[in-house]
C-alpha cells in the first residue's frame, strides 16, 4: 500500500495492491478469483488443509468455467492461478493491504478473527467484513482500527454478480471509505454506498419480500409453484421467491432473517414458523437436495410443505 511518506499510512491516499481473504467457502473463494483476474496479488486462508482444497478446487473450476463461457482466455486463467496463494497460517497475511473476512455468519467468530489479525497485521492495513447481515460497527469497534473497518458486501456468485455495498460505520475514515470504492472499480464491480444498518440495501428490501412469501404460503393463498410463477411472469424477477430461497439456502435465510428482527423488532423480519420447521428437518434447499423444491431429477419439483 503506498500512503506518502507516513509509515502507518494516515490521513494519506491509500492504495491497495495485495489482498488477503479469510475464508475459502463460496463466498471468499468468489472474491479470491475476482481479486486475482484483476491484477491483485491474493492470499486465501483457511482454518484446515482440506478446506483449502476444496476452495482452491472451487476456484480452479470456476475459472475453467469462463474459459469454456469464452469470459476468459486460457493466458488468463494461468495468470489468475498465478495470483493466489493458499495458506492455513493466518500470521501470513501480515504483509496485506486489505484483508477481506469471508467466514461464518456469527459476530463471536469474526470478532474473534479480527481482533487475532490486530496481533498480525500493520496499522495500514484495511480489514473489510463481507457480512450480509450483521452490523459492521460490531466489528470494528472490537479492533484496534476502526478508522480503517468497513464493509464490502459482495454477492453470490461472486464472479457474476456485479453490485458490491461499501458500508461505512461512524468511524470509517474518508481514505479507507475512498480506497474501498477504488477497490470495487478495480474488481470490475458496480459499487454502491450504505450506511451501517442491518440488511445493508438489498438484503434489507430482499428478506421481508422472501419472507412474506412464505407466509402468504402458510395462510394458503397459493401454492409453491403458483407464487413463483406469479412474480417471475408478472413481476419479472429472474426467480421466484421460493426458488430464491433454496438458492440461498433456507439456514442462511432463517439467520439473516433472526440477525435483522434482533437489529430492528419489526415483525416483518421475524423469520416465519415454516422457514423454522424446515430449516430444523434440515431442508437447507439446493445444497441439501431438498427445500421448497427436490433437487433430485433433472428438474425441480414441488416439494409439500403445509
Amino acid at each position: 500500500m503506498t500512503a506518502g511518506s507516513d509509515p502507518d499510512g494516515r490521513g494519506e491516499r491509500m492504495t491497495i495492491e495485495t489482498v488477503g481473504v479469510v475464508g475459502c467457502g463460496l463466498m471468499g473463494s468468489g472474491i479470491a478469483e475476482v481479486a486475482a483476474r484483476a491484477g491483485f496479488d491474493v492470499r486465501v486462508r483457511e482454518v484446515d488443509q482440506a478446506a483449502l482444497d476444496r476452495g482452491r478446487s472451487r476456484i480452479e473450476r470456476s475459472l475453467a468455467r469462463a474459459v469454456e463461457k469464452e469470459k476468459a482466455t486460457p493466458e488468463e486463467r494461468d495468470e489468475a492461478l498465478s495470483r493466489i496463494a493458499y495458506t492455513t497460517d493466518l500470521s501470513e497475511l501480515a504483509d496485506r493491504d486489505l484483508v477481506v473476512e469471508a467466514i461464518v455468519e456469527e459476530l463471536e467468530a469474526k470478532v474473534d478473527l479480527f481482533r487475532s489479525l490486530d496481533g498480525i497485521c500493520p496499522t495500514r492495513t484495511i480489514y473489510a467484513t463481507n457480512t450480509s447481515s450483521l452490523t459492521v460497527t460490531d466489528m470494528a469497534a472490537a479492533t484496534e482500527r476502526p478508522d480503517r473497518f468497513v464493509g464490502l458486501h459482495f454477492f453470490n456468485p461472486v464472479p457474476v454478480m456485479r453490485l458490491v455495498e461499501v458500508v461505512r460505520t461512524l468511524a470509517t475514515s474518508d481514505e479507507t471509505a475512498e480506497a474501498a470504492l477504488e477497490f470495487a472499480n478495480r474488481l470490475g464491480k458496480e459499487p454502491i454506498t450504505a450506511r451501517d444498518a442491518s440488511g445493508f440495501v438489498v438484503n434489507l428490501l430482499l428478506v421481508p419480500y422472501m419472507l412474506d412469501a412464505i407466509r402468504q404460503l402458510e395462510r394458503g393463498v397459493a401454492s409453491v409453484e403458483a407464487i413463483d410463477a406469479a412474480m417471475t411472469l408478472g413481476a419479472g424477477h429472474p426467480m421466484g421467491p421460493f426458488t430464491l430461497c433454496d438458492f440461498v439456502g433456507l439456514d442462511t435465510t432463517y439467520r439473516i432473517a433472526e440477525i435483522m428482527y434482533g437489529e430492528y423488532r419489526e415483525a416483518r423480519y421475524a423469520p416465519p414458523p415454516l422457514l423454522k420447521r424446515m430449516v430444523t428437518l434440515g431442508r437447507f434447499g439446493r445444497k441439501s437436495g431438498k427445500g421448497f423444491y427436490d433437487y433430485g431429477g433433472e428438474a425441480p419439483v414441488p416439494l409439500p410443505v403445509v
